[in-house]
This record gives C-alpha cells, sequence and structure tokens, in this order.
C-alpha cells in the first residue's frame, strides 16, 4: 500500500471519528451572524489567518492554523470559516464569533483551492497530486468521490445554481466543466497558460491565466471562449504580468485582476472588456477582495508580506498594512 493511500485512509478514518463533533458543531451554529466587516488574510509562511479591523487595519486577532493556510470561504451565514493548509492536508475550520478553530476537516494532498456546495453540505477541493476534484461530505468529513481532470487542477466554482462546477488545469490549461450531480466532466474548454481562478457574472466565466498573462472570458451558455483581455502595466513586460486574483463588485460592472509580479491590480469595465486603470501596489500582487461598501479594495502581496489598501473612487493606494510571512488570500466578512 503506497503512503499516499495509507494517508488518505488514515484521514477518513478520523473523520469518522470526529463526525459527531462536526455535527455537533453545526447543529449549535446559529442560523445567520451578523457581518463584522472583519478582513481575513491566510499567510504560507507564518502559518496563521490575521484578522484585522476594517475602521483602523489594527489586528484583531493571529489564528494559528494548520501549516501552508491558502484558500478561505465562508458558509452561507457567515459563522464559519474555512481554510485549506496545504502541508497538513485538512481543511481548518474557524468560528468566526470566537475567532477559534474549532475542527479540521481531512483532504488528499496539498490542498489549496477549493469552493463549497450552494447548501455548505459539500465541499469541492482541486488535487494536483491524483489529477482530481475530490467531494468532500463536510458532516461525515469524508471523500465521498473524486472526478479525474486534467494534469495540476487548481481553480474551483461553483454555478449560483449548484448545478455546474468549474475546475482549472495549469498544466491542460483548459477548464473542465463538471457535473456535480453524475460527477463527470461535460466539457473542456481551451484556455492560456496556466489558467488560476474564477469570477462569474450571469453570462460569463473570467479565468486568470498566470503565465500568458490574460484573462480568457468565457460564454458560460456555450462553454466557447469569446475573448481574452490582455495586461500591460507601464514599466512592465508582458512576461511580467502573472494574473491570479480575481474578483468583481456586485452589480458585476467592475472587475479587479491583480497581476503578481507586476505588483499591479487592474480595474476592467466589464461591459465593454476595457482596462480603465492600473494601480501599483505591492511586491507579487495576490488575494483580491472589496469592503462591504466596495469602496475599498483590499491586495495581499505575497512578496513584500502586507496588504495594499486601495481606495476604489480615488483609484488609489492609500496604505499598506504588515501581514505575516507571505500572505495568499484575503477575504472580508461582508
Amino acid at each position: 500500500m503506497s503512503w499516499s493511500t495509507k494517508r488518505l485512509l488514515r484521514h477518513r478514518w478520523l473523520g469518522l471519528l470526529a463526525g459527531p463533533l462536526v455535527a455537533s458543531v453545526l447543529a449549535a451554529t446559529p442560523a445567520g451572524a451578523a457581518a463584522t466587516g472583519q478582513i481575513f488574510v491566510s499567510n504560507e509562511a507564518s502559518h496563521e489567518v490575521i484578522v484585522y479591523n476594517p475602521k483602523d487595519y489594527s489586528i484583531v486577532k493571529r489564528i494559528k492554523t494548520s501549516r501552508r493556510p491558502r484558500d478561505m470561504h465562508f458558509n452561507n451565514e457567515h459563522t464559519l470559516l474555512y481554510v485549506a493548509c496545504g502541508d497538513d492536508d485538512v481543511i481548518d475550520v474557524i468560528d468566526v464569533a470566537k475567532l477559534t478553530i474549532t475542527d479540521h476537516i481531512p483532504t488528499g494532498p496539498s490542498p489549496e483551492m477549493f469552493q463549497l456546495s450552494t447548501d455548505n453540505k459539500l465541499i469541492y477541493v482541486s488535487d494536483e497530486e491524483n489529477s482530481s476534484v475530490q467531494v468532500i461530505s463536510v458532516a461525515d468529513k469524508l471523500i465521498v468521490h473524486e472526478i479525474a481532470t486534467g494534469a495540476e487542477p487548481e481553480g474551483i466554482a461553483v454555478s449560483e445554481d449548484g448545478k455546474t462546477v468549474y475546475a482549472t488545469s495549469e498544466i491542460a490549461d483548459m477548464v473542465h466543466v463538471i457535473d456535480p450531480n453524475t460527477e463527470v466532466v461535460t466539457a473542456n474548454i481551451i484556455v492560456g497558460t496556466r489558467p488560476r481562478r474564477f469570477i462569474m457574472t450571469a453570462t460569463e466565466l473570467w479565468v486568470t491565466d498566470e503565465l500568458s498573462g490574460d484573462v480568457t472570458i468565457i460564454d458560460r451558455s456555450k462553454n466557447v471562449v469569446q475573448q481574452v483581455q490582455h495586461f500591460v502595466p507601464p514599466g512592465f513586460r508582458p512576461d511580467d504580468v502573472t494574473p491570479v486574483g480575481i474578483t468583481m463588485t456586485k452589480d458585476q460592472k467592475t472587475a479587479f485582476v491583480t497581476l503578481g509580479r507586476a505588483n499591479h491590480v487592474a480595474f476592467v469595465d466589464v461591459a465593454s472588456k476595457k482596462i480603465t486603470d492600473y494601480i501599483l501596489v505591492g511586491s507579487r500582487a495576490w488575494g483580491v477582495d472589496l469592503s462591504r461598501d466596495e469602496k475599498t479594495l483590499y491586495v495581499s502581496n505575497g512578496l513584500s508580506d502586507d496588504v495594499s489598501i486601495v481606495d476604489v473612487p480615488s483609484k488609489k493606494n492609500v496604505k499598506s498594512v504588515p501581514a505575516g510571512r507571505t500572505p495568499h488570500s484575503i477575504i472580508v466578512d461582508d
């Protein structure tokens, strides 16, 4: 029996033991919680999630996590925050009210990106080592299915109605379209080089392509590429541009794309697909999210170990806040 198989079996056995604990935590969780506006940043190298006060950006708490925390997502009620921890092969569960870790959900090797199903009963996790998307039962803490993908899947997205799951394959340069009911890939869409993250509009799927320096825009109804948006901020060569993070305003009028080694975030008009501005931020701009009023953009910078605070109306980088070591993802409790 291989080491990876033994580890997976051990995780499943631990999941069976801890399943009742998860059920009790979920049962005790309130039906809803008031959004705090607090800012959560995962730091890969210092193994922590830092929580900031949105009023003055002071640190509310440093939450020690399992090793190498990366992607983060809230449950629907924003009472729990799930954090993928790549070096310990788990997803940590943080109680948002208490800012403490209450549980761990075992995964396959080195989880990075994931998404919850619309009913929060399942977690879809990209498994680079096994070239698959794992489907994990939150209540049982078990991997209930694995869906084969291209090599090194990363980005995961779930449609608003929960009927479609999307996954990127970094090596195959593809977006896989998955039917979560039948748990099979129904379409493969060729995109740019090393696709990473997603954002959706009502009709489009935007995919950041790190090594080709662009965003591929896909027609969701036809599963075909309708446009490719390139980025070249002033003073940088195309090879310097490595788009990764992406977010969008609630009205879906403006998109924000972090440009990695180009140390900028791009403002994009969604309707016209035109770049309206490039804002200089920290070194290796990576994660990105908006404040609840959408007047402030937060960018985590992986090499300068800080968070850039960008005023959206004036399009100015107004402040830099120290983070932990190698900040990865940033998410606002909105």
